[in-house]
């Protein structure tokens, strides 16, 4: 084979091994086994798979193509199951990238995988695993400030250990395939300068497959760290939430004590019914159905808290919509700022309006009153302001949820009432 042949089938080897590293990216599932912290048996056979299988066939192609011998990345595949999986996996990996090797005459395939397999797993088990992450084969941009760096303290630098260590094993693999020819396949230059290059190839396709897979994880990583950010927002607002509606509940029991012991009596039971369903377990998101009995037990105790004749409720339901995921305590903060805001301000109170109806894929939830209204204020400053604590905890939470695919407007007119609207999908954001 000709040194210019070499030179360009080692470059076609990098757009080989970054197309490979970038379509098994892709895969869900090769995602999953690839970064599990710990793997089982039957785990760690399903990603040698991931791998084996395009790879082996890569080997078969170039002892059967002429001149196309860039499909033959099993060295490097070896070094990356050893870092990776471990020195065992990598030794099974290396039999199984063998097999066409063997059947095509090259008997030193199996022997030599084996022990590179081993000494790959073992260099995995010396490094930590995010220096393998973080491998590249282009050490520092400064040589002088690395040997100032090492000089200062003195230490082993396990990203050139790995770098060291792969070139020094490429260079044995293309001695013995010098050696014995046609026994162990390798890219063996006439010209010195190309056959250096040829051994640093080898950790720069190791190096580019670790960071197209580290850039995935890393963004994996953020990910789950924004997720985790938002489930502890989330989670602060709806411990925000709980004692707000606790303090409002009981002041309005409060009321009755003296005057109406026995509906006292009756509203702590329908108030112990509520905290139980507050202190169980529950997911984020519940039923419509559910979230309107919640409100139900509520409305009961602020019923007779105010009377029946000076509170008045309304439901206006679509039925479609009472199996649509909403989030838990949505409506009843936004209740209570009606009754508190809106109609109790007035001698002869009012009415409470439920309503909701289902718009394409969107549901529309609405909570209005017809009470005194929050003054001449924009509507941007009613949904900053609100009535205090409820209504911001609502918009926060809707924000934290679904983002911009959630909507919170408010209208209201002085003397005549306040309407807050609330549209949502009407299926789980992803």
């Amino acid at each position: 084979m000709t040194d210019k042949l070499i030179l360009i089938n080692l470059l076609v080897k990098l757009g080989v091994v970054a197309s490979v590293a970038s379509v098994l990216a892709r895969g869900s599932t090769f995602r999953q086994l690839i970064f599990a912290e710990r793997r089982g048996r039957r785990q760690t056979l399903a990603l040698l798979a991931f791998f084996l299988v395009p790879l082996t066939l890569g080997v078969w192609i170039r002892t059967t193509v002429p001149n196309f011998l860039a499909a033959d990345i099993s060295f490097e595949t070896i070094i990356l199951l050893g870092l990776l999986v471990g020195p065992g996996w990598a030794m099974l990996g290396g039999a199984v990238l063998a097999a066409p090797a063997l059947h095509h005459g090259e008997y030193l395939a199996l022997p030599f995988n084996a022990v590179l397999g081993v000494l790959a797993g073992t260099l995995g088990r010396f490094v930590e695993p995010e220096e393998i992450w973080s491998f590249t084969p282009f050490i520092d941009l400064s040589l002088y400030r690395w040997v100032r760096r090492v000089l200062r303290q003195p230490r082993v630098d396990r990203q050139f250990l790995m770098l060291f260590l792969i070139v020094a094993a490429e260079a044995c693999h293309t001695w013995l395939a010098r050696v014995l020819p046609h026994k162990l396949f390798a890219l063996v230059a006439a010209e010195w300068w190309l056959q250096v290059l040829v051994w640093f190839t080898a950790p720069i396709v190791v190096g580019i497959a670790l960071k197209v897979w580290n850039a995935l994880r890393l963004e994996i990583k953020f990910e789950e760290q924004k997720r985790l950010l938002l489930e502890a927002r989330l989670d602060a607002l709806q411990r925000q939430i709980n004692p707000h509606f606790l303090f409002n509940t009981l002041n309005s029991i409060a009321s009755l004590v003296r005057l109406k012991p026995e509906l006292a009596r009756e509203m702590t039971v329908k108030l112990a019914n509520i905290l139980r369903a507050l202190l169980k377990d529950h997911d984020t998101y519940v039923p419509l159905s559910e979230e309107l009995n919640f409100t139900d037990d509520y409305l009961d105790i602020e019923v007779v808290r105010f009377g029946a004749d000076k509170l008045r409720v309304e439901k206006d339901i679509d039925p479609r919509t009472l199996s649509v995921p909403v989030p838990s305590i949505l409506l009843q903060p936004l209740i209570e700022n009606s009754i508190k805001h809106g109609l109790e301000p007035r001698l002869h109170g009012g009415t409470v309006t439920l309503r909701s109806r289902l718009e394409g894929d969107r549901v529309r939830i609405e909570v209005a009153d017809d009470g005194v209204g929050m003054g001449n204020r924009p509507a941007s400053a009613l949904r900053r302001a609100g009535a205090g604590i409820g209504m911001k905890n609502v918009q926060e939470r809707l924000e934290v949820l679904y983002g911009n695919q959630a909507r919170f407007e408010v209208q209201s007119s002085p003397g005549r009432g306040t309407l807050v609207a609330i549209e949502i999908p009407a299926t789980l954001p992803e």
